[in-house]
């Protein structure tokens, strides 16, 4: 992207790693707490039969889970198919069909199978943050945000940072930079070592000239074990911004010498500090 927030690069990995690992995982591995059929019982009871069949379905879409994390979506889906058919009713499993065709790229499909799972689930706050974050890519900002909110006010909802992380990220994608300043603080304050929060807490501010707020939260992402090329070219230019031409050499040297190949050294050689 030619401003790293724009296509949601690294951002983009990140959020779909966490999605996979707390909203459907979880989810998935929730339904393994149902009651089992009483063993002594000599006739089976609705319940019990639905009990199995929910007991299978889960195992396939465990598997899906497991595939869509190998990246193996074409074998994911099939999985979920087989889960579906097996139980149409199984809301994570269109949820994680949901994630599997947001991955490919295919955000019609995405949308249909995050409505269905919503449908079924109306209150669950994981389908809202996943089903806001593809409005989000949508550009649908105004109904991202209905969503994301929804899943913040819901009580005990455990993945706050992270959706307020989606939120401040939605923000900025739709200009509205002192919005997305405030989410982001507010992930931060929930999560401080983020890294996807820290450089985007750091991209905001610059964005809006407040330099010296940004140095604090990109020199501590430079500083810990997830920089990368697309970071310390944003520490170059805060550091350019604040006038500090031994830091911007400093940064400079080490996307020569980690990242030589990166678009972000070119555009460092090049002098190109405002693409």
């Amino acid at each position: 992207m030619t401003v790293w927030h724009a296509d949601l690069g690294w951002v983009g990995r990140w959020l779909s790693a966490a999605c996979v690992a707390s909203a459907v995982v979880a989810g998935v591995a929730g339904c393994a707490h149902q009651a089992a059929a009483d063993p002594g019982a000599t006739e089976p009871v609705a319940g019990a039969a639905e009990s199995d069949v929910r007991r299978r379905a889960r195992i396939r879409l465990e598997l899906a889970a497991n595939y869509m994390q190998m990246g193996q979506s074409t074998v994911a889906l099939e999985e979920v198919r087989q889960a579906l058919a097996t139980d149409p009713s199984y809301a994570d499993a269109f949820h994680l069909r949901g994630l599997v065709y947001m991955g490919m790229g295919d955000l019609a499909l995405a949308e249909d199978s995050f409505k269905r799972a919503q449908a079924m689930k109306p209150a669950d706050p994981d389908i809202m943050h996943n089903f806001g974050w593809l409005l989000c890519q949508r550009q649908q900002y105004e109904q991202a945000d209905q969503l994301f909110q929804r899943a913040l006010a819901t009580p005990a909802y455990a993945a706050r940072g992270k959706t307020l992380m989606s939120q401040g990220l939605c923000y900025q994608r739709a200009g509205r930079a002192a919005e997305a300043e405030q989410a982001l603080l507010r992930a931060y304050e929930l999560e401080p070592g983020n890294p996807v929060v820290g450089y985007q807490l750091a991209s905001v501010m610059l964005e809006r000239g407040e330099a010296k707020r940004a140095q604090f939260y990109i020199r501590r992402v430079n500083n810990g074990d997830f920089a990368n090329a697309q970071s310390l070219w944003l520490g170059i230019k805060v550091e350019r911004a604040l006038g500090d031409a031994v830091a911007v050499r400093q940064l400079g040297d080490q996307l020569h010498k980690r990242f030589p190949n990166a678009k972000e050294t070119s555009a460092f050689d090049r002098g190109a500090f405002n693409e």
